[in-house]
């Protein structure tokens, strides 16, 4: 064989999962020896490449896509307050969360460690989707556009629950990516993957989705067991810093957004997650809107259909696909629809139901006070009932989450610490640092996110319990050496030494 036939032969065992699969040719060109292939076969690939016949099917345009979808899609830059639980976390540190152990804390007075990630701007004045665990703890969050334009984001809310975040950033006419319909995505179907792995900006990666509706429990334990985990799986490469960055079709559509791998190394090693779009566009318009996920119940404990478990349960009936229910709630949607222990659900809005990840993503889009119908197996009868969403409450209120007025100080913009908050640190308040243009408070380590609870001043200790005091303070303090105290949001204590100006 000559040099041109071998290193031909590599080539071609490398096109060989895209271009047979699209000439729709089933056959495998396998070695013989170490670096050698069945000559017969690789003639015949090669005939086959050369014929007049053979031609990519029309639609099937990378570029076209990737030209599209790179510039909506930006790096993410987290500053973000050391945390112990970023020692325990998975995600963090799989997607290129540092290390907090490492130095540069802010205890230890230098620079705050920074995670990189990715986002999509989904319309043109700034807003943008990324992953919450891209943006967890973070202190400061810098955006970097593909033309290298920088901007300051702001969280405009969060969902732990389907490891989503919404940004926003002052700017108007931004490219951005549009939606696309995650529910008609194919498997099979060719996906392109865009987003910034290892601090590469604007890298392409192309793929097959390859499995739909995957739970691989990576956000098990939030927000009272309440995740959703029904992901696109695709063979698209993605690595650390790809999170939060853009799954898009062949026409540029969002159809999810970048989220984990499968992975024993910490690199990529087969298979990649995205949340689907069709869930992504509900979760941004309710942060968009509300400022907080609104999450309609339909209060039923559920579990896969297997034979195991129709074995366990003596099914007599049988039963191809669905969800088994195991409880159901009292005063629940469910309860007052009349489901019950025992029934199957096989169906949500007219939509098939396969396994608990598909019910719990087609329910989740919803809100409550929304309406679905059910279709449901009970003794071998397929039946059909309507169930009306509740919230956690058990009621079908909408729920918004109130922004917190801020103070502002010299360049500094101050708030008052969240019930929540004050009550997970177990304090009686404070003042939040929301935003720090003052230069010298820079320097001297205040940093965004920081809880001021005491200054120490000439007159000596005075606690600080909300941000209109803080402001006071300051105004009533000006020239005077300060010593500020408090702690960041994961109940790390710190202090610095500044000037009131």
């Amino acid at each position: 064989m000559s040099k041109k036939q071998f290193f031909l032969g590599m080539l071609l065992a490398a096109l060989i999962g895209g271009v047979v699969a699209l000439a729709g040719v089933s056959f495998l060109i396998k070695p013989q020896n170490a670096g050698t292939f069945d000559e017969k076969q690789q003639a015949s690939f090669v005939n086959l490449l050369s014929g007049e016949d053979f031609k990519i099917p029309d639609g099937i345009n990378f570029v076209a896509s990737a030209q599209l979808v790179t510039p909506a899609v930006v790096h993410v830059n987290s500053q973000v307050a050391f945390t112990p639980r970023a020692q325990r976390d998975p995600i963090q540190e799989f997607f290129g969360f540092p290390d907090p152990r490492g130095e540069g804390g802010p205890n230890l007075g230098g620079q705050m460690p920074v995670s990189s990630g990715s986002g999509v701007i989904i319309s043109a004045d700034g807003y943008i989707v990324t992953n919450n665990h891209v943006v967890d703890g973070a202190t400061k969050i810098d955006i970097s556009l593909d033309n290298n334009k920088r901007y300051e984001a702001t969280v405009i809310g969060t969902d732990p629950t389907t490891d989503l975040a919404l940004l926003k950033i002052e700017a108007t006419n931004l490219p951005f990516v549009r939606f696309g319909d995650s529910d008609n995505t194919k498997i099979g179907e060719w996906v392109l993957a865009v987003g910034n792995p290892f601090n590469l900006n604007s890298t392409v990666t192309a793929g097959i989705i390859s499995a739909k509706a995957r739970n691989i429990g990576i956000l098990r334990g939030v927000e009272n067991n309440l995740q959703i985990e029904s992901f696109l799986q695709t063979d698209a490469v993605v690595n650390p810093g790809n999170s939060g960055g853009a799954l898009v079709n062949l026409a540029g559509e969002l159809i999810g957004v970048n989220t984990a791998i499968a992975t024993s190394t910490g690199t990529f090693t087969g298979y990649s997650f995205a949340v689907p779009s069709n869930l992504v566009k509900k979760v941004m318009d309710d942060l968009m809107k509300y400022g907080a996920v609104q999450r309609g119940l339909l209060g039923v404990r559920i579990q896969d259909v297997s034979p195991d478990l129709e074995d366990a349960l003596d099914i007599k009936f049988p039963v191809e696909q669905g969800v088994y229910v195991g409880e159901v709630n009292e005063n629940s949607a469910g309860e007052e629809a009349g489901l019950k222990k025992g029934d199957i659900i096989i169906g949500i809005d007219g939509k098939k139901v396969n396994n608990v990840a598909n019910l719990q993503e087609l329910v989740a889009r919803k809100r409550p006070g929304d309406k679905v119908d059910v279709e449901y197996i009970r003794d071998g009868k397929t039946s059909k009932t309507s169930a009306t969403l509740k919230n956690f409450s058990g009621d079908t209120e909408i729920v918004k989450r109130e922004i917190p007025k801020t103070y502002t100080f010299e360049g500094l913009q101050f708030e008052d610490v969240r019930e929540e908050l004050k009550s997970n640190l177990e304090i009686p308040g404070g003042a939040v640092i929301k935003s720090n243009a003052n230069e010298n408070w820079r320097k001297a380590g205040a940093r965004n996110g920081f809880i001021i609870t005491s200054v120490i001043s000439d007159s000596g200790r005075n606690r600080i319990t909300t941000a209109q005091e803080m402001v006071d303070f300051l105004e009533n303090s000006k020239g005077e050496e300060l010593v500020v105290l408090g702690l960041f949001p994961d109940g790390t204590e710190y202090y610095f030494e500044v000037e009131a100006n």
